[in-house]
């Protein structure tokens, strides 16, 4: 070491062996500062005493001079290293004190929390043109989407007459061209025969006649036995509800618009309760087609599995509830996407934005279980789903109350919003997790 160092070293030596511990004392505890947090108004505190304060108090201000503080607290930096440079001994035996305190870190937690979300809603004034700039732009995509909802409620309601009239319309009145369509929509191997159907000029009176002797001869020569038992047992069905059962998303949203728009809202926010839900109250018409087609009978003949979308009424066998049980139980989303994956065909861009925004609303809930392990919440588990069940139970409630007066073009407006507008609010919120997450870390 040269004579310089050493001459530059000796006083700072000298001046550190002159200070002592209570120079560096906190005006809460009277102790050593540990993680020393500054206020505008120059007062500097223990971070732990400041977050005692603040939930003993729930005031904004100095615990001193009584001035209220702008923005969040942070910690000085330099501050803190110098102290725990000048007495680490005693630095580290407060912060295994503070460690060991519950009280002091269930303190610490809230107000790290109270902090993240004043963040969100005030960020820095070092942000403020973007938040002004991104402001504006948010609001402009705001006006845009709620253009695109009422020009997408105008299309779809002007086209109604083409997706539900089969739905309403009674089989005895359905004209040959709409028994070919019938026809068409159970399968792309159903186009095989329509020609026949109309060259017969089968209409819904003739229909009903039909046996499934019939098929097989002229003129319809229906040779392959899986194709003509899936007609028949569709045929069945029409028989028995007197119209065209809903076979897409567009025909039961016709057919059930009430239901549709809850399960629509109830699958985002409660998947397990809403699924819970249609096995108690809506078992034959909803829940069995939903576990016949995420879990289906069989997978490797292919003619067996053409009927097997044909037997939603069949109860499901115990293969098939411990495939769903174990989905159900930790990945909700995934059978909801999966039903979309199965409709690729039928709703190409729909069942894109279904399984997009239910990969995020999967990653949302994992940031919540995660969340509530690292916060030690898992304690207040129970009473959290308690307070959530009563507050779906209460709002479908409310919603049940009043549906009869809510006007048809507002919840097709809901209905289109939550269906292809929430995935992208699901990705500003999954961005918002990540960042917060990267701030706690």
């Amino acid at each position: 070491m040269t004579n310089n160092e050493t001459s530059r070293d000796t006083p700072v030596a000298q001046i550190s062996r002159q200070i002592s511990a209570s120079e560096f004392s906190c005006h809460c505890c009277y102790d050593i500062l540990v993680n020393p947090t500054t206020l505008n108004c120059g007062h500097s505190f223990c971070r732990h005493c400041l977050a005692l304060w603040w939930q003993s108090s729930k005031k904004t201000e100095c615990p001193e001079c009584r001035e209220k503080w702008e923005g969040f607290p942070k910690v000085n930096i330099l501050l803190r290293n110098s102290v725990e440079a000048l007495f680490p001994d005693a630095i580290q035996k407060r912060k295994d004190d503070i460690q060991g305190d519950n009280d002091i870190t269930q303190s610490l937690l809230a107000f790290q929390k109270y902090g993240n979300s004043l963040t969100q809603v005030s960020p820095s004034a070092g942000g403020a043109n973007q938040q002004q700039v991104g402001g504006f732009f948010s609001g402009v995509l705001s006006a845009l989407t709620g253009v695109a909802v009422v020009l997408l409620v105008y299309h779809w309601s002007s086209r109604e007459s083409e997706h539900d009239l089969l739905v309403h319309k009674p089989v005895a009145k359905w004209t040959a061209e709409e028994v070919v369509l019938w026809l068409e929509q159970l399968g792309p191997w159903a186009s095989h025969y329509k020609n026949s159907f109309l060259l017969e000029r089968v209409n819904g009176r003739l229909l009903l006649t039909l046996a499934e002797e019939e098929f097989s001869k002229d003129p319809y020569n229906i040779e392959n036995n899986s194709h003509r038992k899936a007609i028949i047992m569709e045929l069945e069905r029409v028989k028995m509800l007197g119209v065209k059962p809903p076979q897409n998303l567009w025909e039961y949203k016709a057919v059930n618009p009430g239901k549709s728009l809850f399960l629509l809202y109830a699958l985002k926010s409660s998947p397990r309760l809403s699924i819970l839900y249609l096995y108690f109250f809506d078992y034959t018409e909803t829940f069995l087609p939903f576990i016949h087609t995420i879990c289906p009978v069989v997978e490797d003949e292919q003619g067996e599995d053409l009927i097997a979308k044909f037997l939603d009424l069949k109860d499901p066998s115990w293969k098939q509830w411990r495939r769903f049980l174990l989905k159900y139980s930790f990945l909700p989303y995934q059978l909801i996407a999966e039903f979309a994956w199965d409709w690729l065909e039928v709703h190409y861009w729909t069942s894109r934005f279904i399984i997009v925004n239910a990969m995020l609303l999967s990653v949302l809930e994992l940031f919540s279980f995660w969340r509530l392990w690292s916060q030690r919440g898992l304690k207040t588990l129970t009473r959290s789903l308690w307070s959530h069940v009563w507050k779906v139970s209460t709002q479908g409630l409310v919603v049940a109350i009043f549906w009869p007066v809510i006007p048809q073009f507002v919840c097709n407006c809901l209905f289109y919003w939550a269906l292809y507008f929430n995935p992208i609010i699901n990705i500003d919120l999954v961005v918002k997790e990540v960042r917060r997450l990267e701030t706690e870390l």
